[in-house]
């Protein structure tokens, strides 16, 4: 999404401050409930600036959708960089608590993701899950690739294919951690300390016996 040479030229605390307050409106109140005015009125500006700035309410989501997926993209490069010399198994476990970190440390963004999710009114929703999608599963067939060269799972094991099953999975465990409709009661929603290990833990196994083989159990 291009943003106007205005923009572009604003103060960096400002611009800053104006992607702030736009995650935080659609992430509380959704795509169509976003309000413009309330946006301008709690960062004191005119409304015709942010016109000005994204166009219109669309081009001003776009902004925030692909400003927080980069900041995604950015964390999940530094959880595979720094796990690089552990096996599949232990970067997976690393992967799933430091996605319910990057939740709790900035859970608006979190919000935005399921909004695009689960709402059904959102302009280029399809291309939006999309390009999450393909990410994610580029990120975790990497990991699946590292992991056949060394022996740590079956060799007749599809990487893409396993990619997606891991995906899934994982992508449910954050679901189920934030949502408490998804949990179902089974204890997940909101669990933290040894909870939130035993869980991490108890899916990763989960996956290690499907994918490990023999040697693996």
């Amino acid at each position: 999404m291009a943003v106007s040479r205005t923009f572009e030229q604003l103060d960096p605390k400002k611009k800053k401050r104006i992607l702030s307050a736009a995650i935080t409106e659609f992430a509380t109140e959704g795509y169509a409930g976003a309000s413009m005015n309330v946006l301008v009125e709690k960062l004191g500006i005119a409304k015709g600036s942010i016109f000005s700035y994204f166009q219109d309410k669309h081009g001003l989501f776009m902004f925030v959708f692909e400003q927080a997926l980069e900041q995604v993209k950015r964390y999940l490069r530094r959880v595979r960089d720094e796990t690089t010399s552990d096996d599949l198994f232990t970067r997976l476990e690393k992967t799933l608590l430091a996605g319910v970190s990057f939740i709790r440390a900035h859970p608006y963004i979190f919000r935005i993701y399921l909004r695009v999710l689960f709402e059904g009114d959102l302009p280029n929703r399809n291309t939006l899950i999309g390009s999450i999608r393909q990410h994610s599963i580029g990120y975790l067939t990497e990991f699946v690739e590292v992991a056949k060269q060394r022996g740590e799972i079956r060799p007749d094991i599809d990487s893409t294919v396993a990619a997606f099953v891991i995906e899934a999975v994982l992508d449910r465990f954050l679901q189920g951690y934030c949502l408490e409709h998804l949990d179902t009661g089974m204890g997940l929603f909101g669990a933290g300390g040894d909870e939130l290990e035993r869980w991490a833990s108890g899916v990763i196994a989960v996956l290690r016996d499907g994918l490990g083989g023999q040697s693996q159990r």
